[in-house]
């Protein structure tokens, strides 16, 4: 029996056990670089629609135009939802690389969400509410 084959037998059980692992990361992973393209997209199109349009103009009344289109908000909505969930699953990974205790490690995941949902809600809350009518 070769070399390799011995040693695929002897570690047969761990890589078996690596590759289901739940705790592997890849999910978090494929989230981070699909929302980064969705967010390069949507990124892109907001750069075109606010400085490269010259009828979008950044008065009251362009703002107001543009907030009361259902697509509009639909897309801003989606682009502070994906840019909160990037932007903190980027600062947990930069988190996790200290290897901090367990515990330590639980209290900033659980700040970062709260964070997270109360800006999330402020941006939803801002866009979902606001009053074209109203100067």
């Amino acid at each position: 029996m070769s070399s390799e084959n011995q040693y695929v037998q002897k570690n047969a059980g761990y890589l078996r056990g690596y590759t289901r692992s739940r705790n592997s990361g890849a999910p978090a992973w494929w989230m981070q670089r699909i929302t980064g393209l969705a967010l390069v997209v949507l990124t892109v199109g907001h750069y075109i629609l606010m400085h490269y349009n010259p009828t979008s103009g950044h008065d009251y009344g362009e703002t107001a135009a543009r907030l009361a289109s259902p697509w509009f908000k639909g897309v801003y909505l989606g682009f502070i939802t994906i840019g909160m969930y990037h932007g903190l699953n980027g600062v947990w990974n930069i988190i996790r690389d200290f290897k901090m205790k367990s515990m330590w490690g639980q209290t900033l995941f659980g700040l970062l969400v709260v964070a997270g949902l109360v800006f999330i809600a402020v941006g939803w809350n801002t866009i979902l509410t606001f009053d074209p009518l109203k100067p």
